[in-house]
């Protein structure tokens, strides 16, 4: 890694308070390496051999089983991937690819686990990441046993209008196939919601959607700060 791109890592969220020393240890064999969109990054069932930083473009995390494929999550930076397999020297639970041309910094995970061991603030950072991807778990379950389908879409677009400045139109950030996996939908069930969507102002043109009535989807949906997993 260039020593021009140390400043932007060490600014990250998991690296900002350990040691100089320890943060030039661990990144002497680490690399920032640019991917094309869907390609592959780790394959379920692999050792854990390096932790994962997306710092720009998306990932998909997900798993297969008996000819089903299903997305786990998707990440945005500044986000850590396979973290916890990293750190019990386990293999990955899951699959990732790209979704964009991505950022990725790969750090091996053998010094992870020394730095771990030996730097008392990035011990901390770790922990609190751990335990940030744990209450997002908890939230994404509550999502899921909680909600109808239907709810579930609704409460997805109204985070991607406020994330998208709250004008009343969002771009799905990824394609319908995506979301819906991650709704714990099929297409053709996120087809479906959408159209039952139209009576509360939801109004469907490609990958762009309009809120007209913000309000009435807003009491469809019930927000809520202890099941959406944008709140902390």
């Amino acid at each position: 890694m260039r020593s021009s791109e140390l400043p932007q890592v060490k600014a990250l969220g998991l690296f900002e308070t350990m040691s100089e020393q320890s943060f030039e240890r661990l990144m002497q064999a680490a690399y920032l390496q640019t991917f094309p969109a869907h390609l592959t990054l780790i394959h379920e069932g692999d050792t854990a051999d390096f932790l994962y930083v997306l710092v720009e473009g998306a990932v998909e995390l997900y798993a297969a089983a008996n000819g089903r494929e299903e997305t786990m999550a998707v990440l945005r930076p500044v986000e850590t991937f396979i973290l916890a397999a990293v750190l019990k020297d386990a293999v990955y639970l899951m699959a990732a690819r790209t979704i964009a041309r991505s950022r990725i910094l790969l750090v091996p995970a053998a010094d992870v686990r020394l730095a771990f061991e030996e730097d008392a603030a990035f011990a901390r950072a770790i922990v609190s990441e751990l335990a940030t991807r744990y209450r997002g778990v908890v939230k994404e379950h509550k999502n899921i046993k909680l909600r109808s389908s239907v709810e579930r879409l609704a409460n997805r677009l109204i985070r991607y209008e406020a994330e998208q400045g709250g004008h009343g139109v969002l771009e799905l950030p990824y394609e319908k196939r995506i979301l819906a996996s991650l709704l714990g939908m099929t297409p053709e069930n996120l087809s479906r919601a959408l159209r039952t969507l139209k009576p509360y102002g939801v109004l469907v043109s490609g990958s762009t959607i309009r809120l007209t009535d913000r309000k009435a989807l807003e009491t469809l949906a019930k927000p809520s700060a202890f099941i959406d997993v944008d709140a902390s």
